[in-house]
């Protein structure tokens, strides 16, 4: 143990970097270990949106904010490209449309606004079909998280002095010492953001806290050429999740409609969420199966369920399927951040909602300060 660092971080996701950059930005010297070669959970399988319309009334709606805007700061620096911006919701059935008009008028945003039929099929043209209206929000962004991520690393490794031991397992921390696979390291401090992994380091704390493993599948198509969204894409299926319209008009009627009309799809979780890429494909998704232990099965009748949504709003379904996978997260019903402090000096960081990448770097913030003062 030759260098001490002031702050060990277990995991290369986008909350472990988020902390390392808060850290760095402290002067704190920081390191960050993972198991893989490179950074492989929730961080790259998920679309790369980063949402802020949506969230939870004060502290969530406040690190959205926070979060879209260093992610902003960090994609300029890093050389990172910004994909797209903004959010179009589509109210397929009049109950979304009461729901999203009554949440733009919560004024969510500077620019946001609920658009009815008529302004809606001017300003969206892409969307086919009767619609109610659309919500629209300018402040979401969306990187290409496989790229992204590693470049969020070698930007830390570069520009702050973040140190990275890739292929690197950690069994524990005593006494400023991070037990590793390749041998101790000295450090002051530990975070530890294990995605869905509840077991290895300090699973005693994080067994009361209800979490679970989420699986989403997603998929990669493409239209024909020339096809272009406004931004990344929405529809009803998402509105009685998003905790920022809970209580709404609307939202426990779409509800109860949806449940009727679209029961195969409310029982699968799918919540419609499509985001292009700058090849022109579209990453579509996802659904959602809350297992212990899930299963790497891709279901067809699934991936139709997520297409069927697709099509209903876009008039057709695409034109090429490009690729399918499955990705998994941390969920919890009750506590979308959990944040435990199993030590004075470390804190185990879990963002059990689906929106981790989101709030990550306010997170991030959060509990560099909370350690460091």
């Amino acid at each position: 143990m030759t260098e001490e660092f002031d702050l060990a971080v277990v995991g290369a996701g986008a909350l472990g970097l988020a902390h390392a950059l808060a850290a760095a930005r402290l002067g704190k010297r920081v390191v960050v270990f993972d198991r893989d070669a490179r950074a492989n959970g929730a961080s790259v399988q998920m679309t790369g949106l980063v949402t802020v319309a949506g969230h939870a009334r004060g502290a969530w709606a406040r690190r959205a904010k926070r979060s879209r805007d260093l992610w902003a700061e960090v994609c300029a620096e890093a050389g990172i490209r910004i994909e797209h911006e903004g959010l179009a919701i589509v109210a397929r059935r009049p109950e979304a449309a009461t729901a999203l008009e009554a949440y733009a008028a919560t004024d969510p945003a500077p620019g946001s606004a609920f658009y009815k039929p008529d302004d809606a099929h001017a300003l969206f043209p892409q969307f086919r079909g009767d619609i109610a209206g659309v919500f629209w929000s300018p402040d979401e962004l969306r990187v290409e998280p496989k790229s992204a991520i590693p470049r969020i690393a070698g930007w830390l490794e570069e520009t702050h002095r973040v140190a990275f031991r890739w292929e690197t397992a950690v069994s524990g921390f005593h006494e400023g010492v991070v037990a590793t696979s390749r041998g101790p390291v000295a450090a002051k401090a530990l975070v530890v953001c294990p995605g869905s992994d509840f077991h290895t380091l300090y699973g005693d704390r994080l067994a009361s806290a209800s979490l679970i493993r989420a699986k989403a599948q997603m998929l990669r198509i493409r239209y024909e050429e020339g096809f272009e969204l406004p931004g990344a894409v929405a529809t009803d299926l998402g509105v009685p999740r998003m905790p920022g319209l809970e209580g709404l008009d609307g939202v426990d009627a779409l509800r109860s409609r949806l449940e009727i009309e679209q029961p195969d799809h409310m029982r699968h979780g799918i919540v419609l969420i499509a985001a292009q890429s700058a090849d022109g494909t579209v990453v579509v998704g996802a659904s959602r199966k809350l297992d212990a232990a899930p299963d790497a099965i891709q279901s067809q009748a699934v991936d139709d369920l997520i297409l069927d949504e697709l099509a209903a709003v876009f008039g057709r379904r695409p034109k090429t399927i490009v690729s399918r996978w499955i990705g998994t997260y941390a969920y919890s019903s009750d506590r979308p951040l959990v944040v435990e402090a199993p030590e004075a000096n470390v804190r185990v960081v879990v963002a059990a909602s689906g929106a981790g990448a989101s709030a990550a770097f306010a997170i991030g913030e959060e509990t560099v300060a909370d350690l460091f003062g």
